[in-house]
């Protein structure tokens, strides 16, 4: 018998991230209310201290800490590139793929539209439980289990329609698939967009220096980091992107380096490597 998959750790600490950030970094661009509602106390907790720069004692809370003050300075950027070019070009349906804690469906105003979260069982029952406390309609849960299910199957059981132009989001995602997943799933969206539709993908370029990190800290914090259970599994240059994209009908029109995003907020993120190497391409269809 298989076990179950757990709910993603990663997703916890996203939104961990958005919540330290919320009001604190670039207040006149940013914002995400829902992120604090979606965490539980303890998780709450910890973002209070990251919001009252109280770091704790001990390796591990102290992990925790700098790990969320981190993804603050991530997620800001990276929020705002994704949300713009949401927003730039409304549709009628908008899909978020990986979803994890994800509070778009919820803050982001497109009257008319139907959102969709596409997300592991798992991953996707921690959130609805997580979600009961927010105001407004939810999205169309579209639970996908890759190893067992077709993800265009599920979304036309959902009443995604691919006659009809679709926002794609697909952030915080890429890294976690081989080269050969990602390129599947983009045929997949492929296969369901209408003309005149858009992805937005977040994406991670190669760097040795990031994936040094990541393997040590995956060494050090076996059983309290994230790395050992969720680790990377592949990078993209702009260019491959782009040609992968182009192969599937999608021409890209902006791929921005989150660093780049960030100056133009005012964000100076402390760790500037981690943020130069995330990326956020547009591209349409």
């Amino acid at each position: 018998m298989v076990a179950e998959r757990a709910a993603s750790r990663t997703a916890v600490i996203v939104c961990q991230g958005r919540a330290a950030a919320n009001g604190h970094l670039a207040p006149d661009r940013f914002a995400d209310p829902t992120a604090m509602p979606l965490l539980r106390a303890e998780e709450q907790a910890q973002v209070h201290l990251v919001r009252h720069e109280q770091p704790p004692k001990g390796t591990t809370p102290r992990l925790a800490y700098e790990m969320i003050r981190a993804s603050a300075e991530i997620m800001v950027p990276r929020t705002v590139a994704i949300d713009e070019a949401v927003l730039a070009a409304p549709a009628e349906q908008v899909v978020i793929l990986g979803a994890g804690l994800d509070g778009r469906a919820w803050r982001l105003k497109m009257p008319g539209a139907t959102f969709f979260e596409v997300d592991h069982p798992a991953s996707q029952k921690d959130k609805q439980d997580r979600a009961e406390s927010l105001d407004g309609d939810p999205p169309v849960f579209v639970p996908v289990d890759f190893a067992r299910d077709v993800l265009t199957d599920a979304l036309e059981s959902a009443g995604h329609r691919a006659d009809v132009p679709t926002i794609w989001v697909w952030e915080g995602v890429v890294p976690y698939l081989t080269r050969a997943e990602v390129t599947a799933t983009v045929a997949a969206l492929a296969a369901r967009s209408a003309s005149g539709s858009r992805l937005v993908v977040n994406y991670q370029s190669p760097s040795l220096l990031s994936d040094l990190i990541r393997k040590s800290m995956s060494a050090v914090f076996r059983k309290s980091g994230p790395w050992a259970g969720e680790p990377w599994r592949s990078t993209w240059s702009a260019a491959a992107m782009s040609r992968l994209l182009a192969l599937h009908g999608f021409a890209v029109r902006e791929d921005r380096d989150l660093l780049t995003v960030a100056a133009t907020l005012g964000v100076v993120p402390k760790q500037q490597t981690s943020v130069k190497n995330g990326r956020v391409a547009v591209a349409e269809r």
